[in-house]
This record gives structure tokens, C-alpha cells and sequence, in this order.
């Protein structure tokens, strides 16, 4: 069994509802710092004030693109940048899915790149939001983030028909390169379920619900 700390060293303590306060981002800041966790990924309209708040204490993700991917690249490139003066240390952008239904292949490796070239030394993740992807689009996912540079490739937003699976970690674990990290998102039900992820090679969880669980 895994060491909880194993496991929240992974997480990106998520939370992204439309809703959310600064008071609920501040407390899940809060958690994240407590319980060691990877980063905090919230909305870009709080990156600068909980930045200022978490200082070198905790990690800052946002999202880019999000949750819909079909944004044009120079949207996502200002975004990005906006992102990164205001504080942000990671970066989870999403694809153009449509572009890769129509097999734009070459425009999305683009768009990656571009993305990876504007966060400089920071990191960036690729949501492909696997539950609109076949398998075979799956793949060839993995085939470009890895062309493009990318840091880690993300199975979801959490705001689509599903989150996460297992045989998809299973498969990006096959067909990723090695320069590329996997982060599993949405659909975690637990700390068993998370420990699973990790087994198959997640590297990051995309969730809230581990630090509940610890919570209780």
C-alpha cells in the first residue's frame, strides 16, 4: 500500500467551478500547503492573489484554453503569458479536439509548441480530453505531444462526458515518450483509485477529492 504522502505529492489540488470564491480558493490553498501537494490548479482570475498569498510555499497552476480547447492559438498564447505574469508556475492548456477530428494533425503540434515556447522553463500540460477522443486519436495524441515538447500529457478538464481512466493511463503509458509525464484527471474516486492511477504511470492527479478523503 502507498505511503499518503506518496500519493499527495502527485496531486494538483483542483478547483475550477465556475463558482468558486476567493475564500474557497484561499482554503484549498490552505489544504495544499498542509498536505504537501504538487500545486494548487485554479481559475486565472485568482493565479495573482493566490499567488501573493502562497508565495514560494506552494506551486500555481492554471488553465488555458479551457475547458472547450477551440480558442485560436494567439488567444491561448496571451493567456499564457497573462498567466505567467501574474504568478503562475504551471500551465494546462487544451487542444483543439476539433482539429484533431479533422486530422489537422500538423496544426495541432503547432499550437503546442507555440504554447511550450511561450511558458519558457515553466511547465506545461496538454489536455486532450480523452472521453471525445477514439483510441486511435489517443495515440496519435501521444505521438504529438511528445513532438511538440510538452511536459506532460492530461486526460481531461473534468468538464466534459468523463474524467480519467485507467486503460487510458495504461495506454499513454505505452505510447507517450519518455520526456513526457501523464497526469490523470477527474473520475478519482479515492485514495485506492488514485494509488491505481499512479501504479499504471500517472505521475500527477488532477483532483480534490484525495485531500478530502484525508480530510475526512
Amino acid at each position: 500500500m502507498m505511503d499518503n504522502k506518496e500519493i499527495t505529492r502527485r496531486v494538483d489540488h483542483t478547483l475550477l467551478s465556475q463558482a468558486a470564491t476567493w475564500e474557497e480558493i484561499k482554503g484549498i490553498c490552505d489544504d495544499a500547503i498542509a498536505y504537501g501537494t504538487a500545486s494548487v490548479c485554479i481559475p486565472p482570475s485568482y493565479v495573482k492573489r493566490a499567488k501573493e498569498y502562497v508565495g514560494d510555499r506552494m506551486a500555481v497552476c492554471t488553465v488555458i484554453g479551457f475547458p472547450n480547447g477551440y480558442n485560436t492559438t494567439a488567444v491561448k498564447e496571451f493567456e499564457i503569458k497573462d498567466a505567467l505574469a501574474n504568478g503562475a508556475d504551471e500551465i494546462d492548456m487544451v487542444i483543439n479536439i476539433g482539429w484533431v477530428k479533422d486530422k489537422k494533425y500538423e496544426a495541432v503540434e503547432r499550437e503546442i509548441r507555440a504554447l511550450k515556447a511561450a511558458c519558457k522553463e515553466n511547465v506545461l500540460k496538454v489536455i486532450i480530453e480523452t472521453c471525445l477522443l477514439t483510441e486511435e486519436e489517443k495515440i496519435k495524441m501521444c505521438e504529438i505531444v511528445t513532438n511538440a515538447g510538452a511536459d506532460y500529457i492530461k486526460t481531461s478538464t473534468g468538464f466534459s462526458t468523463g474524467g480519467a481512466t485507467l486503460e487510458d493511463i495504461a495506454l499513454f503509458a505505452e505510447h507517450v515518450g519518455e520526456n513526457v509525464k501523464i497526469k490523470a484527471a477527474g473520475g478519482i474516486k479515492d485514495l485506492a483509485d488514485a494509488e491505481h492511477f499512479i501504479e499504471l504511470g500517472a505521475d500527477r492527479l488532477g483532483t480534490s477529492r484525495i485531500i478530502k478523503c484525508l480530510k475526512g
